[in-house]
């Protein structure tokens, strides 16, 4: 029970109480007096947090109403008013020197009523000494309690708040909801999520921190006099609680000055949700969307920019390949013009290079093809047996073993036909060349779960480790006479039928390519 309810309770009845004493005793001089200050001095209670001047006079209607009736007993209101006093006063000392004033006025009151004996005077100092034992007692007692009470406020500030930002944790949040929720207070939840917080993070820890800090400081500074209540939570997650008038726009969470961009979602109650779950619910879904097309929209961007590299690093290559040639045929044009010089011996120099640069550009122009056109549903097996009986000839003229190993079910794929035999071909004539001496060249497919796989083996020299992660560079070439954009092209080819293509290659052993697309 609260002391303010102990204490309008018993001054009163105690009050009563020594009033029908001192009649009863005749100790009194007057009743009506008694009243009245007994009146004024539970008065003085009711009114003291109203008007805290009464507190400076209390002490005086209660010396009067002791002096009045006479009665030792009036210690109890004495011990009130003075466990008042130290439950008002943090400090010791304040409250000490007016429980000394009260005890004193006690005492000097006390002594006027009973005659000056030895053993009054004792009695007199013994009250006293109780007293201040009394005082002392209860003091400390209201110190450990004091202190019992900020270890509470500090243990519910570490439950409902995060201590790097000082604002609610989840759980303080979640609190807070159900606790507006409850009330029937429309409210906006907000929530918002830094874009680029695991990059930050992952750089500098302290950093991430002080960007957590400055960013809960930012949204405190935004919303200084709407905000209901903010929460950091998730890490990188905040969520705030506004008033339903506050009027929101986008260009609010701007927050590039401190390095930082955000998703966020705003979600209404009771207009949008009205149970404290599927606020929560239908917050965090929308979040969630936030940021899914959010990074969808990154995705494009890096993908946009990776493309445009993509295409400057092929228009350099593009051209450099183009520029050797037409060096060596403007020399022999200069040469002539200059000095007349009859170019006849080396035309079929010059004709190689113009024909070099009309392949170069034929190639380049299937490179950038954006798709294969002619798609539909074939037999994979099929097309294998026209490209070995394609290059079948090939081989035997190079003194090559070619072998072909089918599996026994036909398999199908969605392809353009013409595209597939390139690269296969492509592929088959890479292996031929990569063996100096007679060798093998194995082609073989087979479905593996929901994937053709096709492989072509070879018994070549084999490519260098440092190289294979180069070989489907555009412009990319190990042969005095190639593009480099045979590999390139087969890659795209089979990208575009929704497959992919990986190599596995050991020096003096031989390589192996591997197709894998989709079965139909």
């Amino acid at each position: 029970m609260p002391f303010i309810v102990l204490k309008l309770l018993f001054v009163p009845l105690i009050s009563v109480f020594i009033i029908v004493s001192s009649v009863y005793l005749d100790y009194q001089s007057s009743i009506p007096m008694m009243l009245l200050l007994a009146t004024l001095l539970y008065l003085s209670v009711v009114f003291d947090r109203k008007y805290e001047w009464l507190r400076n006079v209390q002490f005086l209607f209660l010396g009067a109403f002791h002096y009045v009736s006479q009665l030792n007993w009036c210690i109890l209101l004495y011990y009130i008013f003075i466990i008042n006093l130290i439950h008002k006063k943090e400090n010791f000392r304040d409250s000490m020197s007016l429980c000394f004033l009260m005890i004193l006025q006690y005492s000097v009151i006390r002594l006027t009523y009973l005659p000056l004996t030895k053993y009054h005077i004792l009695v007199s100092v013994f009250d006293t000494l109780a007293s201040f034992v009394i005082v002392i007692s209860f003091h400390f007692v209201n110190f450990l309690d004091s202190e019992k009470k900020k270890l509470y406020k500090q243990n519910d500030y570490l439950t409902y708040h995060d201590p790097l930002t000082g604002l609610l944790n989840y759980d303080g949040y979640l609190h807070k909801v159900q606790h507006l929720i409850k009330l029937n207070k429309p409210f906006q939840l907000v929530l918002l999520d830094i874009n680029n917080f695991k990059s930050l993070n992952a750089k500098d820890i302290s950093t991430a921190n002080e960007i957590l800090i400055s960013f809960s400081r930012a949204l405190r500074k935004l919303f200084l006099n709407d905000m209901l209540a903010a929460s950091r939570y998730a890490g990188d997650r905040f969520a705030i609680l506004l008033p339903e008038h506050v009027n929101i726009e986008s260009s609010m969470f701007n927050f590039e000055h401190i390095g930082v961009q955000v998703t966020y979602s705003i979600t209404c109650y009771p207009h949008e949700a009205l149970t404290y779950q599927e606020m929560l619910s239908t917050a965090e879904d929308r979040i969630f969307q936030m940021r899914r097309n959010s990074w969808m929209r990154s995705q494009e961007e890096i993908l946009r920019t990776e493309k445009m590299k993509m295409v400057g690093e092929l228009a350099a290559g593009m051209a450099h390949e183009i520029r050797n040639p037409l060096t060596s045929i403007k020399g022999f044009i200069q040469l002539s013009k200059n000095q007349s010089y009859n170019i006849q011996p080396w035309y079929e120099v010059i004709m190689g290079e113009i024909t070099r640069v009309g392949e170069l550009t034929a190639e380049f122009l299937h490179f950038s093809k954006p798709h294969a056109s002619n798609m539909k549903v074939e037999s994979l097996t099929d097309c294998m047996t026209r490209v070995y009986s394609l290059c079948e000839s090939e081989a035997a003229s190079h003194g090559h073993l070619f072998t072909l190993d089918l599996s026994d079910d036909p398999i199908h794929i969605v392809m353009d036909r013409d595209k597939i035999i390139q690269v296969l071909i492509n592929l088959i004539r890479n292996s031929f060349q990569a063996m100096e001496h007679t060798g093998t060249v194995r082609i073989s497919l087979e479905a593996v779960e929901a994937l053709a796989v096709v492989r072509v083996e070879d018994t070549g020299k084999g490519i260098a480790d440092e190289n294979l992660a180069k070989i489907f560079d555009p412009f990319y070439t190990t042969k005095e006479e190639g593009t480099g954009l045979g590999l390139s092209l087969c890659q795209k080819i089979v990208e575009d039928h929704g497959g992919r293509i990986t190599v596995q290659s050991e020096l003096g052993k031989g390589t192996t390519f591997t197709l894998r697309i989709p079965l139909a």
